[in-house]
């Protein structure tokens, strides 16, 4: 069974287009260098066909990936985000109550979570504190460090 994947109309375009090229001149480019290495002589002892086959089986793995994912997409439209309480696609601010620093975290499906930008996973320990929460209210959240609380200060779309 595979699960669904939340996805913003840009991100699931954004998938399609790495998918194609991926597709067309990524299988291109790795059957050129497994072409050349094969023309070197002897498989057996040939580190560039080991490493051009090897390539290759990580390039299907991500095709295979991305893929299913796009499958199973399901877009969502910013717009009817509820901001009454914290959702998927939510831009959250939260306070740490113990460091009483204050960041803006938007919620998103794992293929879209990048921290660097303040998107984190729904399924990430934060993630999974702050859904269902309205403005006001105390997350704990459970990481491997140990548990912290966060205020929910604001919920935007």
């Amino acid at each position: 069974m595979s699960e669904i994947n939340y996805l913003t109309k840009e991100s699931l375009a954004q998938m399609r287009e790495e998918l194609s090229k991926l597709k067309s001149t990524g299988r291109a480019e790795i059957a050129r260098q497994i072409a050349e290495a094969r023309e070197k002589g002897d498989l057996k002892e040939n580190a560039e066909y080991d490493a051009a086959k090897e390539a290759q089986g990580h390039h299907e793995a991500r095709v295979a990936h991305l893929e299913q994912i796009i499958i199973n997409a399901r877009v969502l439209d910013i717009k009817d985000i509820d901001t009454s309480k914290v959702s998927i696609l939510s831009k959250v601010t939260v306070t740490n109550l113990a460091s009483k620093k204050t960041v803006v975290y938007q919620i998103v499906s794992e293929n879209e979570a990048d921290l660097k930008m303040g998107k984190i996973s729904v399924t990430s320990p934060i993630g999974k504190g702050l859904l269902g929460k309205a403005i006001g209210e105390i997350a704990e959240v459970s990481a491997p460090s140990g548990t912290f609380k966060f205020q929910v200060d604001g919920i935007s779309a």
